[in-house]
Protein backbone atom coordinates (compact mmCIF):
# COMPACT_ATOMS: atom_id res chain seq x y z
CA UNK A 1 0.00 0.00 0.00
CA UNK A 2 1.21 3.64 -0.72
CA UNK A 3 1.20 6.37 1.97
CA UNK A 4 1.71 9.77 1.24
CA UNK A 5 3.65 11.45 4.40
CA UNK A 6 3.61 15.02 5.10
CA UNK A 7 6.45 16.10 7.21
CA UNK A 8 5.38 19.98 9.27
CA UNK A 9 7.73 22.59 11.15
CA UNK A 10 10.88 20.38 13.08
CA UNK A 11 10.34 17.83 11.16
CA UNK A 12 9.81 19.02 7.80
CA UNK A 13 13.37 21.17 8.42
CA UNK A 14 14.97 17.37 9.40
CA UNK A 15 13.18 15.26 6.74
CA UNK A 16 11.71 17.65 3.59
CA UNK A 17 8.68 18.30 3.21
CA UNK A 18 7.79 14.86 2.46
CA UNK A 19 7.53 11.36 0.83
CA UNK A 20 5.72 8.18 -0.32
CA UNK A 21 6.26 5.37 1.33
CA UNK A 22 5.11 1.73 0.62
CA UNK A 23 3.90 -0.54 2.89
CA UNK A 24 3.28 -4.57 2.99
CA UNK A 25 -0.09 -4.90 4.69
CA UNK A 26 -2.37 -3.20 7.42
CA UNK A 27 -0.39 -0.04 8.92
CA UNK A 28 -1.78 2.28 11.83
CA UNK A 29 -0.20 5.27 12.60
CA UNK A 30 2.29 3.67 15.13
CA UNK A 31 3.47 0.95 12.61
CA UNK A 32 3.98 3.91 9.80
CA UNK A 33 6.29 5.52 12.37
CA UNK A 34 8.12 2.64 13.28
CA UNK A 35 8.79 1.60 9.82
CA UNK A 36 10.12 5.19 9.29
CA UNK A 37 12.13 5.39 12.59
CA UNK A 38 13.83 1.72 11.11
CA UNK A 39 14.71 3.81 8.45
CA UNK A 40 17.31 4.86 10.80
CA UNK A 41 19.57 8.03 10.75
CA UNK A 42 17.58 11.73 10.49
CA UNK A 43 13.87 9.37 10.46
CA UNK A 44 15.30 7.85 14.00
CA UNK A 45 16.71 10.68 14.80
CA UNK A 46 13.58 13.01 14.19
CA UNK A 47 10.55 10.47 14.46
CA UNK A 48 12.32 8.68 17.81
CA UNK A 49 9.82 7.76 20.52
CA UNK A 50 11.49 10.01 23.10
CA UNK A 51 10.12 13.15 21.22
CA UNK A 52 6.30 14.17 21.43
CA UNK A 53 5.42 13.78 17.62
CA UNK A 54 1.32 14.23 16.88
CA UNK A 55 -0.19 12.96 13.50
CA UNK A 56 -3.10 13.54 11.66
CA UNK A 57 -4.41 11.08 9.19
CA UNK A 58 -6.19 12.75 5.84
CA UNK A 59 -5.92 15.99 7.64
CA UNK A 60 -7.66 14.78 10.82
CA UNK A 61 -5.72 14.54 14.27
CA UNK A 62 -5.62 11.00 15.26
CA UNK A 63 -3.37 8.81 17.36
CA UNK A 64 -1.18 5.87 16.48
CA UNK A 65 -3.64 3.53 17.03
CA UNK A 66 -6.09 4.40 13.59
CA UNK A 67 -5.56 2.50 10.24
CA UNK A 68 -4.49 3.38 7.52
CA UNK A 69 -6.03 2.98 4.49
CA UNK A 70 -4.32 2.37 0.84
CA UNK A 71 -3.97 6.02 -0.57
CA UNK A 72 -4.40 8.03 2.65
CA UNK A 73 -2.33 11.29 3.66
CA UNK A 74 -0.07 11.09 7.01
CA UNK A 75 0.88 14.41 8.55
CA UNK A 76 4.11 14.01 11.34
CA UNK A 77 4.78 17.23 13.34
CA UNK A 78 5.89 18.60 16.89
CA UNK A 79 2.87 19.59 19.19
CA UNK A 80 3.48 23.13 18.95
CA UNK A 81 4.05 24.84 15.41
CA UNK A 82 4.77 28.50 14.40
CA UNK A 83 2.28 29.98 11.48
Amino acid sequence: MKIHVRYFASLREALGPGETVELDGAATLGTLRDALLARGGRHAEALARTRAVRCALNQVMADESAAVPDGAEVAFFPPVTGG
